[in-house]
């Protein structure tokens, strides 16, 4: 009982550095999941605001951003792999007896390069669908799920703002964004179709935003001063004068949203190594105890032959033997622990063999560090003076 109660804060420690560990990168994968999904390099090119009466509207509350701007910020930025400019909007969608609510996306088919995103059945729009202001559509699998169930929906015609549009394709499955959005509740249809026929303004080119992917993460900078140059050329934009749209760099919020995740993970698994240390001089106070009991012990197996480093061997083994026992048990309550707080409160966890190497490799250091002064204290006693001890 003794030996178990010992053991117990290096189970709990070892268990709690395990789970945390595993929450922790569970919530950065997430992160990393949902980072991929966005796509890499990229930036996105908003409208500006406005003022009127005094009041300055928000970004966006001018439609500054133009089709146009899109082709020429593709052909004349060196840095640049794509631009997809993007109408947004919404609508219901109907086909048959069902319905949803949903985004309407009008884009080109770099959109789709630039996200990285695939059809899982079907086909991607072209730049003739794009030319012609074809009234076809993509769809996402939740728009999908809710409209056709079980059905095949290639081929089927659904109806935006009783426009019938013909489903060309299933887009793969993109979960949420880091924003919590459902990226695949939406519906894709060509931009001009958009712009022409389902969202006419005042302003038939314009677009609500321009995504764009630069060659890499390196050029990510050069290719948003190349923007940036060119848009104050094509829009006129003067010394001093308020700039009429807005460059941000997607990639590099969402990794500092990623490295704040790994932090956490490395603080939970900090503040859990305390456990640990709190575990060890547990040990080493029994120990201590076990060995003011066993005086008498000592100085007969001294008296019969015992060198002083038999001693410290016998007292350092029943040490780490306690803390790797102690290992295992909280190595396997870590990893039920883990799998319980994923079932029970629907949190993904990752369970990594690393932390488990290390975490165990600790507790045994533990039972080194800890356990060798008493042993050490067993050793260096007088062979007399254990005996004569009552």
């Amino acid at each position: 009982m003794r030996s178990l109660l010992t053991m117990l804060g290096v189970i709990i420690g070892i268990a709690a550095v395990i789970a945390m560990v595993a929450i922790g990168s569970g919530a950065s994968r997430v992160i990393s999941d949902q980072i991929a999904s966005v796509g890499s390099n990229i930036l996105l090119v908003l409208p500006g605001s406005r003022t009127s009466g005094g009041i300055r509207m928000g970004h966006g509350s001018t439609p500054t951003l133009t089709y146009n701007d899109a082709k020429a910020i593709a052909a004349e930025c060196p840095s640049v792999v794509f631009a997809a400019p993007v109408v947004r909007g919404g609508a219901q969608v109907v086909s048959g007896n069902m319905n949803w609510s949903t985004s309407i996306l009008g884009v080109t088919p770099e959109y789709f390069s630039v996200r990285d995103w695939r059809v899982v059945s079907g086909r991607i729009l072209g730049r003739s669908d794009v030319e012609g202001a074809a009234k076809i559509c993509l769809i996402g699998r939740t728009v999908a799920e809710n409209l056709f169930g079980a059905e095949y929906p290639v081929g089927k015609i659904v109806r935006v703002k009783k426009l019938p549009f013909l489903v060309i394709g299933v887009l793969d499955g993109k979960g949420r964004s880091p924003q919590g959005a459902d990226q695949d509740d939406v519906v894709f249809v060509p931009l001009t179709t958009a712009q022409r026929k389902l969202f006419g303004s005042q302003f038939p080119d314009s677009v609500s935003s321009i995504m764009i992917q630069a060659k890499s993460e390196e050029e990510l900078s050069r290719a948003q001063n190349q923007v940036d140059a060119l848009l104050f050329q094509r829009h006129r934009i003067g010394p001093g004068r308020e700039m009429d749209y807005t460059v941000r760099n997607l990639t590099e919020l969402l990794n500092v949203a990623e490295q704040s995740s790994r932090a956490m993970s490395f603080l939970l698994g900090a503040v859990a190594s305390i456990s640990l240390v709190v575990g060890g001089i547990g040990i080493m106070n029994i120990m201590l105890v076990s060995v003011t009991e066993r005086t008498r012990e000592i100085g007969i197996r001294m008296a019969i032959g015992a060198r002083k480093k038999d001693i410290l061997l016998q007292f350092l083994t029943e040490a780490i033997l306690l803390t790797c026992i102690g290992g295992i048990l909280g190595i396997v309550l870590g990893v039920v622990g883990a799998n319980v707080v994923s079932m029970v409160f629907d949190w993904p966890t990752l369970i990594s063999f690393r932390s488990i190497f290390i975490a165990f490799a600790f507790s045994v250091a533990t039972g080194v560090f800890f356990g060798y002064y008493p042993a050490k204290k067993a050793a260096m006693l007088n062979p007399i003076d254990a005996l004569r001890y009552e």
